[in-house]
């Protein structure tokens, strides 16, 4: 699942028109370059019942760069550095590397930083207002393809507070946004990741990223 989210984390801007969630939409992302917060994150079960809980610091920058940086309560890190996506898992000593894919770009962040990505990819529909947020629900155009079945985003005064998925097997990520900064200075190592010493490392590094050019 954690590599599943590490997908939501890439591509980022937003071609609001409407009133309502797309209208927050818009106020949140416009003309942005880069995002930084802090997320926790609850998953559930088909029945019901929480697996899962987690929490941790995600940055974003335009056009394909993420950390996806979880502390609480194991640490592990997902760097996507434009042309390579690195998993680094301490607890095993080990990092998983592999090119980076269009698979990144069918996300539902990616209506984020990319203005052609939310009805390209999604069916968009207002979903209305609960729980003080307003919501977007978003169904993949290509559902045996998407990583789940759909997604809603819920905006509130701090811009995206929410993101809730639903995979085909039932299972829920609840996502909660806080502490959004917009445009931060990034240390230069943000998206830059270099294996420890020691660890093992697994997987293929190509020469260049996967990926289509924003726009394409």
């Amino acid at each position: 699942m954690r590599r599943i989210l590490a997908l939501l984390v890439l591509v980022l801007a937003a071609p609001a028109v409407q009133a309502g969630a797309r209208e927050k939409l818009e106020a949140f992302t416009g003309n942005i370059r880069g995002l930084a917060g802090e997320f926790s994150q609850t998953v559930y079960g088909p029945e019901g019942r929480v697996q899962e809980q987690s929490s941790g610091l995600v940055s974003l920058k335009a056009p394909r760069q993420f950390r996806w940086e979880y502390r609480q309560p194991y640490p592990s890190l997902i760097v996507a550095d434009g042309n390579h996506v690195w998993i680094y898992e301490p607890d095993m000593e080990q990092v998983t590397v592999r090119q980076q894919g269009l698979e990144e770009q069918d996300s539902p962040l990616a209506v984020l930083l990319d203005p052609s990505e939310l009805d390209r990819q999604f069916v968009v529909t207002e979903a209305g207002v609960s729980e003080g947020l307003e919501w977007l629900a978003l169904d993949p155009r290509k559902p045996d393809e998407a990583p789940f079945a759909d997604a809603r985003l819920g905006f509130g005064t701090q811009g995206l507070e929410r993101m809730v998925l639903v995979d085909s097997l039932g299972q829920r990520t609840e996502m909660v946004f806080s502490g959004w900064r917009r445009d931060p200075a990034f240390p230069a190592d943000t998206f830059v990741f270099t294996p420890p010493a020691g660890v093992d490392v697994v997987g293929e590094m190509g020469a260049s990223a996967e990926v289509m050019p924003l726009g394409d």
